[in-house]
């Protein structure tokens, strides 16, 4: 079936427009095949609104009299109202917006059609990979080997061509332990400590079931990890209780007589259906102003969103220490490693690494660790919080993340490079994109469909030079040091500027916002070239929460 067979009414007249912040417009109203377009069609100073409709979670329909309304929920938070005479109007623009935001075929997709003038389809894509990180870190290169034993990703389909793991580990081995882990996530290399030459693995839960099944080459492989160490970690994002019972289906944990030189330690995270409700609640909370501030306050703890936000840097936390403060290699794992298990590896590396605070660096961070490590964004973000479908795989994994960085980025406005810019990029492309980048749920899936042939790479996009600068903090001072980040309930806060976004508080904010950063830039300028050195600060062990600059900020 063609795109176009779906639009049912390609043009409506006199169509008023309700959005926040603005008085209502009357124009014509424009479906294609992905946009929703609305414009005054005034003769001067004419103005457009181009929504893409892969952006659009939910549509609300009602008559008014022999007109129509309709009520559009954005995956963004934004919500519109169209006003449009005629019912059968109406409801023609209401089902074509819902078949055509709601298509399932990746090529199909707006990614596939975006052809801007200033990008081409040729050349690499992408920031980082396997390959390019192993060659950039030479402390890897006695101890550790890139395998290519998933080059087909029949070893492990959600996994990339290429993995990190011990030099003393042959791939036979490789194969082995995969048929032991859930999904065939062996554990692989994510990051390695610059000071030490400690490691972070990943993984999936072993498949011990209730005959308490074991396998040799799992055990070799997690031993060659800490070859030469007396103990290494695993923390189990699941509470004790919670492994215990996979066992009953298959699953399991790493016993203590198997594994001996690792200890085990629980972390509980929700995810799944429990996030996913957790955002819808703080979405609904944050969306109606007529709550009382005991109303509102009531609403925001039931969402226990900021208890997860609390949980994953709480545990990225204790890997770090692990790390950092032990001299300890961790291996992280849930149940099927793709979600929690992503998180928490990726936060302990932004408080660790000094290269992934940089923009490009974290770019680079969530390629590795999200995209090709298989974080499955097609089905974890099929929709956000205002949709009305049934829940089947839809999990807010990332937008955790982004949380917990901006955590990261308020309590500490030194040491990252980027700014909470980006974040909010990076929240509203997750969910809808002209970009490819988070296209598919792994690196099989866009093989197949040819993403990297036919889009554009969004993280190449931001660091182009007329892109990057608008993403950049002028606050930034590099650091070697680890940041640790707080994770007392008064340091943790509802991050307004992406759940508040569409309300007047947080376009007042963005206002004062810009106005400090072209200050601070201002005052950069004039200090000269020593003021805006890059080298990095070492005048202690470590950096704790600078919280009250931000504040004060805010206060100007």
């Amino acid at each position: 079936m063609e795109l176009s067979e779906h639009i049912k009414t390609a043009n409506v007249e006199d169509v008023t427009l309700r959005r926040p912040f603005h008085p209502a417009l009357r124009g014509t109203l424009c479906v294609t095949s992905h946009h929703l377009l609305f414009s005054d069609r005034k003769d001067e100073d004419s103005w457009q609104l181009l929504i893409l409709l892969r952006n659009i979670d939910a549509t609300e329909k009602r008559a008014v009299g022999s007109s129509g309304t309709i009520t559009i929920k954005c995956k963004d938070l934004l919500v519109l109202q169209l006003e449009i005479p005629g019912m059968e109007e109406c409801l023609n623009i209401a089902s074509s917006i819902e078949a055509l935001s709601a298509l399932e075929s990746v090529t199909e997709m707006y990614p596939f059609f975006y052809r801007p003038s200033h990008l081409t389809l040729h050349g690499p894509w992408g920031l980082s990979s396997t390959e390019k990180y192993y060659k950039q870190t030479e402390r890897l290169w006695d101890r550790w080997r890139v395998s290519t034993v998933n080059s087909d990703y029949s070893v492990c389909p959600s996994y990339p061509h290429a993995v990190i793991v011990p030099r003393e580990v042959d791939d036979e081995k490789l194969v082995q332990s995969a048929r032991f882990r859930q999904g065939g996530r062996f554990p692989v290399l994510s990051y390695c400590h610059h000071r030490n030459g400690m490691v972070i693995m990943r993984s999936s839960q072993p498949l011990t079931g209730a005959n308490r099944k074991r396998c040799k080459e799992d055990e070799l492989l997690l031993q060659a990890v800490i070859d030469g160490s007396l103990l290494g970690y695993i923390i189990d994002l699941r509470s004790t209780q919670q492994a215990q019972q996979a066992r009953m289906t298959g699953g399991g944990f790493e016993s203590k007589s198997c594994y001996s030189h690792w200890k085990r330690i629980h972390r509980h995270h929700e995810r799944g259906k429990v996030l996913q409700e957790s955002l819808i609640k703080l979405v609904e909370a944050c969306s109606d102003p007529s709550h009382s501030v005991d109303r509102w306050l009531s609403k925001l703890e039931n969402s226990k969103w900021l208890s997860h936000v609390h949980s994953a840097l709480s545990t990225a936390g204790l890997v770090v220490e692990c790390v950092e403060r032990d001299g300890h290699s961790v291996l992280v794992h849930g149940s099927e490693g793709t979600d929690s298990t992503l998180l928490v590896s990726s936060l302990a590396q932004l408080i660790l690494d000094p290269a992934s605070r940089t923009l490009t660096g974290f770019l680079g961070l969530l390629e590795r660790d999200w995209i090709q490590a298989g974080h499955p964004f097609q089905q974890r973000c099929a929709h956000s919080a205002y949709s009305h479908a049934r829940l089947k795989q839809e999990c807010p994994s990332f937008l955790l993340l982004l949380d917990c960085v901006w955590q990261v980025w308020r309590q500490f406005p030194l040491a990252l490079e980027f700014s909470e810019a980006l974040l909010l990029r990076l929240a509203q492309e997750v969910y809808a994109s002209n970009y490819g980048t988070f296209l598919c749920n792994n690196e099989q899936e866009r093989c197949a469909a040819g993403v990297k042939e036919n889009t554009h790479c969004l993280f190449q996009s931001l660091l182009s030079p007329d892109i990057e600068e608008q993403y950049l903090n002028p606050l930034y001072e590099p650091t070697d040091l680890a940041i640790w980040p707080s994770v007392h309930p008064q340091s943790l806060q509802l991050w307004t500027g992406l759940f508040l976004r569409w309300t007047e508080y947080a376009q007042n904010m963005e206002e004062a916002r810009e106005e400090v950063w072209s200050i601070v830039k201002e005052h950069r300028e004039r200090a000269g070239p020593d003021r805006t050195n890059n080298t990095p600060s070492t005048h202690c062990d470590t950096l704790t929460p600078f919280e009250n600059l931000m504040d004060e900020l805010t206060i100007l």
